[in-house]
């Protein structure tokens, strides 16, 4: 019962801590690219590309965006990572589905990526990329953000209130914050099921 109670005051202060500004910011970018009429690309690895493939799935049904995750190709993900390496995949992705100004290149990440010592290289170089051909990049991170926060447009940074609990915490709330955009009034197109089927009114005599 003590770790349970922990962890759920921990949640809680994160959810004080995070600054509806920098939300704000993520919706807007949803918004521009809306209007733009480009596409969002949801770059993560590991149980973030997990919540890319979810986010995918309710931007698109919810939102009405083009949205799509490179790590939900699995025969075109693990066809270049055994013949070019791991670095280059989603940025040979990205080339492929010509990434431009009027894109969107999300990142959900724990650290964000670093090259020094070298983590996440498949998303550094994707994100070179995807700011060379003049996309937007966003980010829900934890930790500092690593490099991804140095070349994001927008980014929520999960502030990390227990070392030991980063990666859970962080993962969680990437949740709880795309749920939340595809859920505000500038960007929710179309109700979800669950909120289209009202409980019946029971009937009084």
């Amino acid at each position: 019962m003590e770790f349970i109670t922990l962890y759920l005051e921990q949640t809680a202060k994160i959810a004080r801590s995070i600054s509806p500004a920098d939300i704000q910011n993520l919706v807007d970018e949803f918004v521009r690219v809306r209007d733009a009429e480009g596409r969002v690309f949801f770059l993560g690895v590991g149980g973030s590309a997990a919540n890319a493939s979810h986010a995918v799935n309710d931007f698109r049904k919810i939102v009405g965006l083009e949205c799509y995750a490179p790590s939900d190709n699995v025969a075109e993900i693990t066809a270049r990572t055994n013949d070019d390496g791991w670095r280059s995949t989603y940025a040979g992705w990205l080339e492929v589905s010509r990434v431009g100004p009027t894109d969107l290149v999300f990142v959900f990440s724990v650290g964000g990526g670093s090259e020094t010592p070298e983590v996440s290289p498949n998303i550094i170089e994707a994100l070179r990329l995807a700011r060379a051909r003049g996309a937007r990049i966003a980010a829900v991170l934890g930790r500092d953000g690593g490099f991804t926060a140095t070349v994001a447009d927008a980014a929520v940074l999960v502030p990390t209130v227990d070392p030991a609990l980063v990666t859970p915490h962080v993962e969680a709330f990437q949740a709880v914050l795309w749920h939340l955009i595809v859920s505000h009034p500038a960007l929710k197109r179309h109700e979800t099921l669950w909120e289209r089927t009202r409980a019946p009114v029971a009937a009084t005599a």
